[in-house]
Formats: C-alpha cells, sequence, structure tokens
C-alpha cells in the first residue's frame, strides 16, 4: 500500500457505503446536511474510491479510535476542511455505543464565525478538532488614519491559533478556497509583509508567500518526530451556467464524471503547494484529491443546502445552490479513509524503526 498512488483511480458503486447512515450524525452543520435538507437520490452515498494499482482498507472506526488513543487529531482550514472534519466525527461516532461519550468540547456559535471546534471520545482520551484558517496566514487589522481601521492579510505570519495546535499528534491542513480575488479585496492594498502593503499583488504571487510563511513555520515549530503533517489538496466546484454568486448550479447532477476529457484543468495553486511541500525539511503526507474530488459533480449540496428557504430562495431555488461544499455522508468520507490508509502506513513504518 505504501508504495501506491491511491490518488489515481476511479469510483465504484459499494452498496456496503456510506460508512454512517445518513440522518444519524447530529454533528453535521445544516449548509452539508443534504438529507435534512430534502435530498432524496441516495445513489451519491454509494460509491467507494478504488485506486488503480492497489486496494485502500475499508476505514474501521473503532480501529482508528484505538490507533488516536491519547492523542488530537486537528483539521486546519477553510470550511472544505471544516466538512472533512465533519465527516470524522461522525464516522468515529457511528461506532461508540453510548453516544454520550462522545461530545462537543468547544463550541460552535455560527457556521461562519472564528473559532476552534473540538470533540472529545471520551473512551479513548482522543480528540479530533477544527480551527478555522481560511489562509493559514493572519488577517488583520491595520491602523490607517484618525481611529480608521484597514483590514489586510499579513503574508508573512501564520494565524495566531497555530501555537495551539503546533504540539497535536496529526494536523490536516487545507486551504485555496479563498484565494480568490472577491475574497482578497482584488489584490489592491491588501496583501501586508511588515509594515508594508502591497498596491497591487497577483493572487497566485499572495499564496505562494503565505504557503512558504506556512512551510517555515512548520519546519521551526513542528516536531516530526511527534506528529504527522497531512496537508489536503483542492477540491473542486462545480457550477455551471455561472459561479456561486452569479447563478451558476449542479442541480441536474446525479452521477459522477466518468470521462476524463470532462474534468477540470488542474489548479495552478497545487502545482505551487507540491513545490513548496517538496522543499520543505519536514516530511508532509499530500493528500492529493484533485482528481478524484473532480468527478463528483452529483455529490454537492446544491439546492439542498438548508432547510428553511426566504421565499426568494423558494420561488427559484436553483439560484441559490451550494456546489463546492459536500453532502454528508458523501465525499469527505473518502478523503478521511485516505487519512486511515495513510496513518496504517506511517505506525507501521515507526514499527519497522
Amino acid at each position: 500500500m505504501a508504495s501506491c498512488d491511491m490518488f489515481s483511480g476511479n469510483w465504484v458503486r459499494d452498496d456496503s457505503y456510506p460508512l454512517y447512515p445518513e440522518g444519524s450524525c447530529p454533528h453535521i452543520d445544516e449548509p452539508f446536511d443534504c438529507y435534512l435538507n430534502g435530498r432524496r437520490d441516495l445513489a451519491y452515498q454509494k460509491l467507494r474510491w478504488q485506486p488503480s494499482g492497489c486496494s485502500i482498507p475499508r476505514l474501521n472506526p473503532t480501529d482508528m479510535l484505538e490507533r488516536l488513543r491519547g492523542k488530537r487529531l486537528v483539521f486546519v482550514g477553510d470550511s472544505l476542511n471544516r466538512n472533512m472534519w465533519e465527516s470524522l466525527v461522525c464516522i468515529l461516532r457511528n461506532s461508540v455505543k453510548d453516544k454520550r461519550k462522545v461530545f462537543e468540547a468547544s463550541g460552535r456559535r455560527e457556521f461562519k464565525t472564528e473559532g476552534s471546534y473540538s470533540f472529545l471520545f471520551t473512551d479513548y482520551n482522543c480528540s479530533v478538532e477544527f480551527f478555522r484558517s481560511p489562509f493559514l496566514v493572519q488577517e488583520w487589522e491595520m491602523q490607517v488614519s484618525s481611529g480608521k481601521k484597514k483590514e489586510t492579510l499579513r503574508l508573512d505570519l501564520v494565524e495566531q491559533s497555530s501555537l495551539k495546535y503546533k504540539d497535536a499528534d496529526f494536523i490536516i491542513f487545507n486551504t485555496g478556497h479563498w484565494w480568490t480575488h472577491e475574497k482578497t479585496a482584488l489584490g489592491k492594498d491588501y496583501y501586508q509583509e511588515g509594515n508594508h502593503v502591497y498596491n497591487e499583488l497577483n493572487v497566485m504571487d499572495a499564496f505562494h508567500k503565505a504557503l512558504l510563511t506556512w512551510s517555515k513555520w512548520i519546519d521551526a515549530n513542528v516536531n516530526p518526530r511527534k506528529t504527522l503533517v497531512l496537508f489536503r489538496g483542492y477540491s473542486a466546484s462545480h457550477f455551471s451556467g455561472g459561479q456561486w454568486n452569479s447563478g451558476g448550479g449542479c442541480d441536474k447532477e446525479s452521477k459522477p464524471i466518468t470521462n476524463d476529457q470532462y474534468l477540470s484543468t488542474y489548479p495552478p495553486k497545487m502545482s505551487i503547494l507540491e513545490d513548496v511541500i517538496h522543499k520543505m525539511k519536514t516530511p508532509v503526507v499530500y493528500l492529493n484529491i484533485t482528481r478524484m474530488a473532480d468527478y463528483r459533480k452529483d455529490a454537492h449540496p446544491s439546492i439542498y443546502r438548508k432547510q428553511n428557504l426566504t421565499d426568494e430562495e423558494r420561488r427559484s431555488p436553483e439560484r441559490f445552490q451550494d456546489c463546492s461544499h459536500w453532502c454528508l455522508p458523501g465525499v469527505p468520507d473518502s478523503w478521511n479513509e485516505l487519512v486511515y490508509a495513510q496513518l496504517l502506513i506511517k505506525q507501521h513504518q515507526m514499527r519497522q524503526q
């Protein structure tokens, strides 16, 4: 398994999936809970990722909890990593007989607010946590004049919550979705290093600088003998006929893409990430899920992203769609199966040494 390319393969039907029944996990945020929000075509839950050159084991939640005994597993990143974190909490919780022994230690207030969130599995004394850090570097407020403040992004500082998770046993990072011109003030007077704010900076250059800051911080602060660092690649959106804010949709999609010609071009951000990881001293497990996610145009919340629609949303639900996050149960469960496979490999390698 260690020498196999787990990220090249295809989706195959498997009726033993999903890894937890829909409607069984109370910890899924409403925007990801497609079943609760009325989605009833459930074929998208019955697909398993099958690498071309090998087989990966089905995630055994009891075994994974044993391997996490006394440890912390932390997700750091944007709402796509929150999607993946909730998936893992639900997979592991499903195997615990007394559900009262799985509880939230630090609360989720609102879906988009700041924060860190943690679930404790008390029988195993382990935690599965999420730190919201969409850029991995620090969002900042700079004094401009006469008490006015300006929002910037510090490309030279890792986001401050890093102090709270640097000693965790497993850290799974992601970033990418917020590095778009809408989220970053079109690159004008937004990116900052030291006291210098760039008049204008290309988003790819800013992304590269931020990842270099992150990689230097990892190399200086994370002990690779204690901590396994993973980085999850970019997961594709599938808006057709527009973008998320201009009427794009995926509500007609009920099957995955099967012809590679219809896949997106490989994101340039991932080539930058691969280059940065390659030059680090700390070994980083790169979860290159870009291609595997790109096949799955059928598995987004689409119009099933909330329960109580406004009048406007009810009149034309197809105008308000989420084709970038994923329904749960769904695709992020398979990413967590890849994490499980990586844990098996790493723990096997450590025993060999």
